[in-house]
C-alpha cells in the first residue's frame, strides 16, 4: 500500500465532508489493490437520512488510487420520491457532502470554480430539476458574478439583527454561501422574531421562513415578482408592438390610408 496515497486520500475524504469515519475501511481497501473499490457512508441532516457511495479507481500507470466521485441519495421527509445525484471530485473546490445535500434540497451554493484554461471565477450553483444529462444527473445552473446577485446587499434590505455585528454577519454570509437555511433574528416593532433565510440568486433575493419553517408571503417574494414583472413587461411591449404592426399591414383601411399618404407625398414632390 502506498502510504502517501493513503494520507492524501484520507485528507481528501475528510475535507469533502465525510470526516475520518472511513479511515479504516479505506486502508483495508487499499491493501487489497483491486482496480476499483467503493466506500459506503451514512449520516443524517435534519430528518433526512443520507446514503453516500464513494468511488475510487487505481491508476493504470502506478499504484496510486484516485477519489473520482461520490453518489448521494436520500428521500426528503415530505417527498414520496428518493433523490439521487453524482458529484465529481477534482483537485480543489469540490462540492462537500453538506453542500451536495443543500443543492439536492433545491438551495443554491456559492463556489470558487476553475475553467479548463485554469482561470478562477466565482458563481452560485443550483440544480436544474427539469434537465438531466445522459447519465441521469440533474444539470447545474451557474449564476456568475456578472449576473448581479449581491448577497450582502440583499440581506441589508431586511431588519436582520446579525448584520449589526461583524462576526455574526460573516458567519451568516458563510453559512448562506454553503447553501444552508440559516436561522436569523428579525427586529420588527422593537420585537425580536426568529426567522430562517436562504439565498435565492436566480431572483436576486433571499427566501424567508418563519420559526416553523413555513415560507413567508406568497409563493414568490416581492423581489421575485419584481424580477419576473420587469421581464414580462419587456416581452409584453414587444408583443404589443408586433401586433400593432401586423394589424396595420392586414387592415384594408390602413392600407388605403397609407396609399393615399404615399400618393399625396409623390404629388407634392412632383
Amino acid at each position: 500500500m502506498n502510504e502517501k496515497n493513503f494520507e492524501y486520500l484520507k485528507d481528501q475524504i475528510k475535507f469533502t465532508g465525510f470526516g475520518d469515519a472511513l479511515e479504516n475501511d479505506l486502508q483495508a481497501k487499499l491493501q487489497k489493490q483491486t482496480p476499483e473499490f467503493q466506500l459506503s457512508y451514512q449520516t443524517k441532516f435534519g430528518n433526512d437520512p443520507i446514503v453516500a457511495a464513494l468511488q475510487f479507481k487505481k491508476s493504470d500507470q502506478s499504484d496510486m488510487y484516485f477519489f473520482n466521485r461520490y453518489n448521494l441519495s436520500f428521500k426528503p421527509e415530505h417527498s414520496p420520491d428518493k433523490m439521487e445525484q453524482t458529484f465529481y471530485i477534482g483537485k480543489e473546490n469540490n462540492i462537500t457532502l453538506k453542500e451536495a445535500y443543500n443543492l439536492m434540497s433545491g438551495r443554491a451554493v456559492n463556489k470558487g470554480l476553475t475553467t479548463k484554461e485554469g482561470q478562477v471565477y466565482n458563481a452560485w450553483l443550483q440544480l436544474d430539476f427539469k434537465q438531466t444529462d445522459p447519465n441521469g444527473n440533474h444539470k447545474l445552473k451557474q449564476y456568475h458574478q456578472n449576473y448581479g446577485f449581491d448577497l450582502e446587499k440583499t440581506l441589508t434590505k431586511h431588519p436582520i439583527k446579525e448584520l449589526s455585528n461583524e462576526p455574526d454577519k460573516s458567519r451568516l454570509l458563510e453559512s448562506l454561501q454553503k447553501g444552508n437555511k440559516q436561522s436569523v433574528t428579525f427586529i420588527q416593532d422593537n420585537k425580536e422574531q426568529k426567522h430562517f433565510v436562504e439565498a435565492n440568486p436566480r431572483f436576486k433575493s433571499i427566501t424567508i421562513y418563519d420559526s416553523n419553517l413555513q415560507r413567508l408571503g406568497s409563493r414568490q417574494s416581492k423581489e421575485e415578482k419584481q424580477a419576473l414583472g420587469e421581464s414580462n413587461t419587456i416581452k409584453n411591449e414587444v408583443t404589443k408592438e408586433s401586433l400593432k404592426q401586423s394589424q396595420k399591414s392586414d387592415n384594408p383601411e390602413m392600407k388605403q390610408a397609407t396609399n393615399r399618404r404615399k400618393t399625396k407625398q409623390s404629388r407634392s414632390l412632383s
